[in-house]
């Protein structure tokens, strides 16, 4: 007898009738406890949806995987399995950026150092300004957009299974993931840094927001993200700097850029793989 696995399995694909019925009929065949199920009908885009948590006994892991990759073959769904407790001592990280240095480098620094005990599988990102972080930080590195940056979101998907990735870390990515790709890492997979103190200040200029509002306290915020936007409060930490009146603007956002935001993103990260926090039903939760 093997010991007890939490285990997530997302299905998405082109909306139609029973998708659902052959996952769920074999999971509870294998005896599997569900503890959360979750299934969305986009009409508009004739997508369909779900997220499925339960546990099993190991011993059921791969054949469950077998099974669903058939099934997925069989509906047309891309249906992935996973687990955070097959690799807890050492999951492997996707960090994704754009053009910015410090964030991405201080998570790629924390796990070199052990502050963030994980391995970086691989660096992706819609530019090429960043690829020599790759070459220092001796990990593959994956360029998915074009000339102006737009990105290839279906070459970001190739990207997280050719390198296995557990977690996806949204290192100062400049781009909104797709609910296509978010729903097929859903459960607490894709971790995001947003550059302001949520929820008061959301959006593309949350410094520019808070200096127009006189605020004298800065901050950032590192959350999972999840496919419905505004869906509630998935913050895994928050960290904030004061500054003097009359700081100018510019120097509000380089010192949030160089420091603020690094150490809190790491701290969240490091939360995230030291299995201290995860994702349950869109809220986040302590571990038991």
């Amino acid at each position: 007898m093997g010991n007890i696995l939490e285990v997530i399995i997302t299905a998405l694909g082109p909306d139609n009738v029973g998708l659902a019925d052959p996952i769920i009929h074999d999971v509870t065949r294998r005896g599997a406890r569900i503890s959360e199920i979750q299934m969305y009908d986009h009409d508009e885009e004739q997508i369909f949806a779900m997220l499925c948590r339960l546990d099993i006994n190991s011993t059921e892991f791969d054949p469950l995987q077998d099974v669903m990759t058939s099934i997925g073959q069989h509906t047309g769904l891309a249906v992935r399995v996973w687990s955070s407790e097959r690799r807890a001592h050492r999951p492997r990280l996707a960090i994704c950026c754009t053009y910015l240095d410090p964030t991405p480098r201080a998570v790629l620094q924390a796990i070199r150092d052990g502050e963030i005990n994980a391995h970086a599988a691989v660096l992706i990102s819609n530019r090429t300004q960043l690829e020599y972080l790759g070459h220092e930080f001796q990990i593959p590195f994956r360029a998915v957009g074009d000339e102006q940056g737009v990105p290839d979101d279906s070459k970001i998907v190739e990207a997280l299974d050719e390198f296995d990735a557990d977690y996806v870390v949204l290192a100062r990515y400049m781009r909104i993931l797709p609910a296509s790709t978010c729903w097929q890492f859903a459960g607490g997979r894709i971790i995001n840094l947003h550059h302001g103190l949520l929820p008061g200040f959301p959006g593309f200029r949350p410094y520019h927001a808070a200096y127009a509002a006189r605020m004298l306290t800065f901050g950032a915020t590192c959350h999972f993200i999840i496919p419905e936007l505004d869906a509630g409060n998935q913050t895994i930490n928050q960290r904030t700097f004061s500054v003097a009146p009359g700081t100018p603007l510019k120097e509000i956002i380089n010192l949030g850029q160089s420091q603020n935001e690094p150490r809190c993103l790491v701290e969240g990260v490091r939360r995230v793989v030291d299995r201290e926090v995860c994702l349950h039903f869109h809220r986040v939760v302590a571990r038991r």
